[in-house]
C-alpha cells in the first residue's frame, strides 16, 4: 500500500521513475467509482496557488503535474509543459494544500449510555468521511476493535471501500481501572508485552498507552516495540510525560491536557484526579512548563495537538466544523441540547483551552516536533473530517500562521511516521495526496471547509459527494 519509491524532491523537477517501476492504475468497485471525480494517468492542475507543506512561503501561479499516482512536477504556470492528453484541470483563485496527515483519529464514535461510555464502530462512514475532509493518511491512535480497523485498512487498499491511508494502533494498552465494556485491558507488564506482539504480529504498527497504565507497562511495550521499529504514543495520567519520555514514549497525545507533571505529591503509577485544577492553577508563562517542554523536545517526544476535543461550548459550534448534519437525528439532539445547557458555563474550560494553545505554540517555537490530530470522542461534537478541517482552523486561532498550521497536520505528521520522504508536502517525487480549495485559507483559514477534490495516489475524489453521502448517518454505520 506504501510506496517504497523514494526520490530527492525539487521544485520544478521531472520525476524519472525506473523502468519497470511504473505503478498501475488501482482498480476501484462501483460503489467507490461513483465518488471519484479525477481518474486520469496524467493530470495537470494549472494556476493554482500552493501551500506546499514544507513550511515556506506560498507559490502562486503553480502547475502541478500528476502521473500515475506520483507528483512529477511543480513549477511556474509559463514554465510548465502539459503534456498532451493530460486531463487539464484550471485551478485559478484556487488553493492546493497537501493531504492532510492525522493521527489522532479513531473508526468509533462514543455514545454515552446512562453511566457507561459507549462505543460503536464507524467503519463506513469514518473512513469515507476523514477523506472528504482532506486526511489523506490517518493513525488510528487507539483501537477498540483492530480487527476491523486492520480489515478496513485492507479493504481501502483493494478499492473496495472509501478512505485515507491507515495507520492502525493495536487496543488500548490499560490497566482495569475505567468502567468502558469495550475497552482492552492488560494485568501487569508481561501481559502488556504479550498484546504488543500478538497486534504486531497482526499487523498493527502503533501501540498506546491509556490512563492507568504503569511505568513497568510501558517498559514493557517499548521492549517489544521498538526493536521491530514501531512506535508508542500515550493518553497518560498513571504516568508523567516526563517519567514517558525517560521510558521510551515516541509521543504524547492531546498536548499538555493529559500531562500529570504538575500535580503536587502525585503517588508514582497513580491516575491522579487533581490533574485539570494542576493545570488551571499553572501559570501560562511558568518556568516548570518550560523545563517540561525543554526535557521533551531533548528526548525527541513528538506532541499530538487534538484541539477540536477540548473546545469549548459557548459562542461556538455544536459540533465542530460544521459537522452537525452529519449525525442521526437522535444524535443531532442530543449534541444541540448538551451545547445549550453549557452556554456561558465553560468558563474554566475556555481559560485551559486557551493555555494549552499557548503551550502548544511554546512548544513548537522550541523546536519540539507538533502534530495534528482530532480525537472524535468526548461528548461527540468532534466528528472525522469536519473535525479535521477544524483542527487547521483552531491551530491559527491559536496563534500558527497558516502555512504553519498547514505544515503541522500534513508534514509533521509524515514526518513522525517516518515517511516525510513520501507525503506530507507537494514536490517532485511525493504521492499525489493533495487537496484543491476553492479559496485562500492564507488569507481566511475557514476556507479550508471549501474542498473540492481530495488526491489520493492520483484519484481525486469529490469531497462535497463524500460529506453529502454520510448526512444523517454517524451514530448508524
Amino acid at each position: 500500500m506504501w510506496s517504497s519509491l523514494r526520490r530527492r524532491c525539487a521544485v520544478i523537477t521531472s520525476l524519472t521513475l525506473a523502468a519497470g517501476a511504473t505503478s498501475q492504475a488501482q482498480q476501484f468497485t462501483p460503489q467507490v467509482q461513483e465518488f471519484i471525480k479525477v481518474n486520469a494517468p496524467t493530470v495537470a492542475l494549472t494556476d493554482a496557488k500552493v501551500l506546499d507543506g514544507t513550511g515556506r512561503p506560498a507559490l502562486l501561479h503553480q502547475t502541478v503535474l500528476l502521473q500515475n499516482g506520483r507528483i512529477t512536477q511543480v513549477g511556474p504556470l509559463k514554465k510548465v509543459k502539459v503534456p498532451a492528453g493530460a486531463q487539464v484541470i484550471n485551478c485559478a483563485g484556487k488553493t492546493l494544500i497537501p493531504g492532510l496527515v492525522m493521527l489522532h483519529e479513531h473508526l468509533y464514535y462514543t455514545m454515552p449510555a446512562g453511566p457507561f461510555f459507549n462505543i460503536a464502530q464507524m467503519p463506513y462512514s469514518f473512513p469515507r468521511l476523514y477523506l472528504a475532509g482532506g486526511a489523506t493518511t490517518i493513525r488510528t491512535a487507539g483501537s477498540i476493535e483492530p480487527q476491523t480497523d486492520l480489515a478496513v485498512q485492507r479493504l481501502i487498499g483493494e478499492g473496495k471501500l472509501i478512505g485515507p491511508d491507515m495507520d492502525v494502533t493495536a487496543p488500548y494498552i490499560e490497566e482495569a481501572s475505567l468502567d468502558i465494556p469495550a475497552l482492552n485491558t492488560v494485568k501487569g507488564p508481561e501481559d502488556a508485552a504479550a498484546t504488543t506482539k500478538f497486534w504486531a504480529d497482526k499487523g498493527c504498527t502503533s501501540f498506546k498507552m491509556y490512563m492507568h497504565a504503569t511505568r513497568a507497562d510501558l517498559a514493557a511495550v517499548v521492549a517489544v516495540a521498538h526493536p521491530r521499529q514501531l512506535k508508542i504514543t500515550g493518553h497518560l495520567c498513571s504516568i508523567t510525560y516526563r517519567e514517558a519520555a525517560e521510558i521510551g514514549i515516541d509521543n504524547l497525545e492531546h498536548g499538555f491536557m493529559a500531562s500529570s507533571d504538575f500535580v503536587a505529591n502525585k503517588a508514582p503509577d497513580a491516575c491522579d484526579p487533581g490533574v485539570r485544577q494542576s493545570l488551571l492553577r499553572l501559570p501560562q508563562n511558568s518556568p516548570e512548563m518550560t523545563s517540561l517542554i525543554r526535557f521533551l523536545v531533548s528526548k525527541k517526544v513528538a506532541l499530538t495537538s487534538t484541539l477540536p476535543v477540548f473546545e469549548p461550548y459557548t459562542g461556538r459550534e455544536v459540533v465542530l466544523g460544521g459537522g452537525l448534519e452529519s449525525l442521526i437525528p437522535q444524535l443531532q439532539e442530543r449534541e444541540t441540547a448538551i451545547w445549550k445547557q453549557n452556554q456561558q458555563k465553560d468558563t474554566a474550560s475556555l481559560r485551559l483551552f486557551k493555555k494549552e494553545m499557548a503551550w502548544e505554540k511554546q512548544f513548537y517555537d522550541a523546536g519540539g516536533l507538533l502534530v495534528s490530530g482530532t480525537d472524535p470522542t468526548g461528548a461527540g461534537r468532534t466528528v472525522a473530517g469536519y473535525a479535521n478541517r477544524r483542527q487547521v482552523e483552531l491551530l491559527v486561532e491559536a496563534g500558527f500562521t497558516a502555512v504553519q498550521a498547514i505544515k503541522i497536520s500534513t508534514l509533521n505528521g509524515a514526518t513522525y511516521l517516518g515517511r516525510e520522504k513520501q507525503i506530507g508536502t507537494i514536490e517532485a517525487g511525493k504521492q499525489a495526496d493533495l487537496v484543491l480549495i476553492d479559496g485562500d485559507p492564507e488569507q481566511d483559514i475557514q476556507h479550508m471547509r471549501r474542498m473540492e477534490i481530495v488526491f489520493k495516489n492520483g484519484v481525486g475524489f469529490d469531497s462535497a459527494k463524500l460529506f453529502g453521502s454520510m448526512k444523517g448517518k454517524v451514530g448508524l454505520n
